[in-house]
């Protein structure tokens, strides 16, 4: 991959293949790896990026979600291809699981890659992984694995592998002790859109967010996660994992709470939009384990 490509044509692309896609946990899915080399951060978009989400703006160290919004377009590349089998539109972004081995200077010149790692069912539909990759040099200083659902109707039971999550089972979670309450304007998205490139119409305007079934324009998840860990502070090498559970719809309040590593996002009636966690890396010697 030679560039970044731009969002609007692949959204575009995405939403004209959507309909004729099948999606089914067995499908075949493409097993191309897009590596961008000589990555070098836009430290303008990075500032705003910063401002956007609530981190301290001016440090030489990147925040520990900007390598996805780094990673997206070629994400977005691969699942707006024709060989992609889940639709792009509706489809939904589930939980992201980030590892952050080192600091990661804003200055330096960095090589991404990214790949569909596989499919899986689920009790909605299928669910695809994506993994992204960040190297500096030889050494791997950051990955994730987000996982994205496209809803349909499934055959038989839903899957039954390992524990049903407490609010499947009828048991919600305790609430997390509340640490801030943040009132979120109307143009939340429109702002994270413009420092992150994603500009998907639900995030925008209520008009184009009622087009997909929202009343309102809703926040991007991966700004929900970002305000949250601006808050919460983490390791120089950290392990993030977040559910993205129900969306936060503009402009609206929410609650932020956290205890110990746990954090979390509700709003009104308790009404839990994301939870997750981060702790530190476990100690390595050596350089970062190649992938």
């Amino acid at each position: 991959m030679s560039g970044t490509p731009a969002l609007a044509p692949l959204l575009a692309r995405g939403a004209l293949l959507s309909p004729l896609k099948r999606p089914r946990a067995d499908a075949a899915f493409p097993r191309t790896r897009l590596v961008l080399p000589g990555l070098r951060v836009d430290l303008a978009r990075l500032a705003a990026y910063e401002r956007a989400c609530g981190f301290p703006t001016g440090a030489d160290a990147l925040p520990v979600t900007y390598p996805h919004v780094l990673g997206f377009p070629a994400a977005m590349r691969l699942m707006s291809a024709r060989r992609f089998p889940l639709p792009l539109l509706g489809l939904v972004h589930t939980s992201i699981d980030i590892t952050r081995h080192t600091v990661l200077t804003a200055t330096a010149a960095y090589e991404l890659s990214v790949h569909v790692e596989g499919l899986a069912p689920h009790r909605r539909g299928t669910e695809a992984s994506v993994v992204t990759r960040l190297r500096e040099g030889t050494d791997l200083v950051w990955e994730s694995r987000s996982t994205y659902l496209a809803r349909h109707r499934t055959p038989g039971p839903p899957p039954t592998a390992g524990p049903a999550p407490a609010a499947a089972a009828g048991k919600a979670p305790s609430p997390l002790p509340t640490r801030a309450e943040w009132r979120l304007a109307a143009d939340v998205g429109r702002r994270y859109g413009a420092a992150s490139g994603d500009r998907n119409p639900i995030h925008l305007h209520p008009l184009t967010a009622r087009l997909f079934g929202f009343p309102r324009a809703i926040a991007h998840g991966m700004w929900t996660v970002a305000r949250c860990l601006a808050e919460h502070g983490t390791p120089d090498a950290a392990v993030v994992r977040a559910e993205f559970r129900a969306p936060v719809l503009l402009p609206g309040t929410v609650r932020y709470g956290a205890e110990g590593g746990r954090f979390e996002l509700r709003g009104a009636g308790d009404r839990l939009h994301l939870s997750g966690e981060v702790g530190p890396y476990p100690a390595r010697t050596g350089a970062a384990r190649a992938a």
